[in-house]
C-alpha cells in the first residue's frame, strides 16, 4: 500500500498551511531521509523529510493551502503498481485526502485537476481557512464558487478569480508575500508569480512595490492634519492572531496558579563564569536560563506530576523530559523544544539552546524542533522584570518563569552581607496537582541553583 505524505503539524496552534516547495518531483525517487517538501505556515518555514524510499507522486500542488494532517502525496515502494490519475487513486477510499465524489451519469475529466463542485455530501462548502478569510477581506461569496482544488476544495486562487472576475495574474501566493503585500499596499491580483506554476513569491510583491508610482507629496492645510493623540488599528493576523488564541484557550480551560520563590545565585554565578572560560575555546557560552532549564530538568525526574498533560479520562505521566524554551520574535512567541533534556549535560543545553533560539530568528527550525514539547521555561529577566505570571503552553502542567538578577541582602547574625538573588515564578495547572506539590517541584529547583555543582553531576 501507498505510504500518505501528510502536511506537518507544527506544534498544536497551527491551523493551516503549504507545500511550499516539493524538494522531489512527481514521479521522482525518494530514499528514507532525503528531503521531501518545504512547509510553509504561518509562524515558520521547516523542511520535511522522507520517512521511506520509492516514487512520489504529488496530490497538492505548490502553493495549495491545506489543513494539518491533510494529504499531498504518497510515495509508492518499489513493485507497487503507480495510478496514472491520482487524484482518483486519492479519492478511491484507501489511501484518500478528501472523499470520493458521489456517482454521476456525468462522463469522467480527462484532466484530474479540472474544477469540481465544492458542496460535501451534507452540503457544506469545502474550502481553506485562507480562502475562506481572503473571501471575507475581499467581499467574496466563497458559497457560490467552483473549487479547483484537491476534490473540489476551495483555494485562494479560486476568490483571486472571482475577485478581479477573471484568472489571477500571478496565481496562488505564499503567505508570506500576502502579509508583505498587505504591508506595502501591493494589490496582488495584478502582480505575475515567477515562482513554481505562477506561484507569486515574496521577490514579486517586493519588485512591484518598487514599480508602483511614489504617492504625490502635496502639502495639507494645517486644518486637514489629524488631531495630536489620534487613534490607529492594527490588523490581527498570522502569528499575533494564533498566540492570542492559544493563550486564550490556554486561560480558559485549565486551573492556572502562580507561585514566586527567591533563589540565592550568588554560588550559580561563579559557576556559570567558571563554565563560560572553560568552553570559551569551544564558542560554548552557558546563559542562567541555560542553567535553569538544568535544574528544572532534573527536578522534573523527581517531581513527575508537573512533567505532565491532562486528559479527560487520565493525566499523563510523560517519559521523556522535552524542555520547551519560549523565544521571542518581532512577530511573536514561539516554541521550540530541547529533546530528552534530562539526559543531556549543562554544556549539551548550552549549544542546544544556541543553536535552537538562532534557528527560531532565522527561519531554520526544523519539525522535531518544534514538537514534543512536556514542561516549558520563559526567560524575562534580561528584560529587567522582577515577576510575571506565565501563561501555560496547553496540555502541558507547568511553566517557569525566569526573572532579572538583583542586588539583595542576606543576614549573617547582625551582619547585613550583599548578594544576587533570583526570583522564579512557577505557573501551574491545578486539575494535574495541588499547590503543595508544585512548592515542592519550586524548591527542589531553587535547592539545584543554590548549590549548583549538583547540575554538573
Amino acid at each position: 500500500m501507498a505510504t500518505e505524505i501528510y502536511l506537518v503539524k507544527v506544534g498544536m496552534s497551527m491551523t493551516e498551511g503549504v507545500v511550499d516547495e516539493w524538494y522531489i518531483a512527481d514521479g521522482a525517487q525518494v530514499t528514507t531521509g532525503e528531503l521531501l517538501y518545504r512547509l510553509e505556515t504561518e509562524k515558520v518555514n521547516l523542511d520535511v523529510d522522507a520517512e521511506t524510499d520509492g516514487t512520489v507522486k504529488h496530490l497538492i500542488a505548490e502553493g495549495v493551502t491545506c489543513e494539518p494532517g491533510d494529504v499531498v502525496g504518497y510515495i509508492f515502494a518499489a513493485g507497487e503498481e503507480i495510478p496514472d490519475d491520482i487524484q482518483a487513486f486519492a479519492g478511491g477510499g484507501t489511501t484518500a485526502a478528501a472523499p470520493a465524489a458521489p456517482a454521476s451519469d456525468e462522463p469522467a475529466t480527462d484532466s484530474p485537476s479540472a474544477p469540481q463542485p465544492a458542496a460535501s455530501a451534507d452540503g457544506r462548502v469545502k474550502a481553506s481557512p485562507a480562502a475562506r478569510r481572503l473571501a471575507g477581506e475581499l467581499g467574496v461569496d466563497y458559497t457560490t464558487l467552483t473549487g479547483s482544488g484537491p476534490g473540489g476544495r476551495i483555494i485562494e486562487a479560486d476568490v483571486h478569480a472571482a475577485a478581479t472576475n477573471t484568472a489571477p495574474v500571478g496565481g496562488p501566493s505564499s503567505p508570506m508575500a500576502r502579509k508583505l503585500a498587505r504591508e506595502l499596499d501591493v494589490d496582488l491580483s495584478q502582480v505575475s508569480g515567477s515562482g513554481p506554476g505562477g506561484r507569486i513569491t515574496k521577490e514579486d510583491v517586493e519588485q512591484a512595490a518598487a514599480a508602483q508610482p511614489a504617492p504625490a507629496a502635496a502639502p495639507q492645510p494645517v486644518a486637514a492634519l489629524a488631531p495630536a493623540g489620534s487613534s490607529s488599528t492594527v490588523p490581527v493576523r498570522g502569528m499575533r492572531k494564533t498566540i492570542a488564541a492559544r493563550m486564550h484557550e490556554s486561560l480558559s480551560t485549565m486551573a492556572q496558579l502562580t507561585m514566586d520563590m527567591d533563589v540565592n545565585m550568588d554560588d550559580a554565578m561563579k559557576l556559570r563564569a567558571q563554565l563560560v572560560e572553560e568552553w570559551a575555546d569551544e564558542g560554548v557560552k552557558p546563559s542562567f536560563t541555560d542553567l535553569v532549564m538544568k535544574a528544572a530538568t532534573k527536578a522534573l525526574v523527581k517531581h513527575p506530576l508537573m512533567n505532565a498533560s491532562w486528559g479527560d479520562k487520565e493525566i499523563t505521566l510523560h517519559g521523556a523530559v522535552n524542555m520547551g524554551m519560549a523565544v521571542s520574535l518581532d512577530e511573536g512567541l514561539i516554541v521550540p523544544v530541547i529533546q530528552n533534556a534530562d539526559q543531556r549535560s549543562v554544556r549539551d543545553i548550552a549549544q542546544e539552546s544556541t543553536r535552537l533560539a538562532q534557528a527560531a530568528r532565522d527561519g531554520s527550525l526544523g519539525v522535531d524542533d518544534l514538537q514534543g514539547g512536556t514542561f516549558t521555561v520563559s526567560a524575562l529577566g534580561m528584560m529587567g522584570v522582577d515577576s510575571f505570571t506565565p501563561i501555560i503552553n496547553s496540555p502541558q502542567a507547568g511553566i517557569l518563569g525566569v526573572n532579572r538578577i538583583r542586588d539583595d541582602v542576606a543576614w549573617d547574625g547582625d551582619r547585613p552581607i550583599k548578594t544576587k538573588v533570583m526570583r522564579l515564578s512557577l505557573t501551574w495547572d491545578h486539575r494535574v496537582l495541588d499547590g503543595a506539590p508544585a512548592a515542592e517541584f519550586l524548591g527542589e529547583v531553587k535547592a539545584l541553583l543554590e548549590a549548583p555543582f549538583r547540575l554538573l553531576i
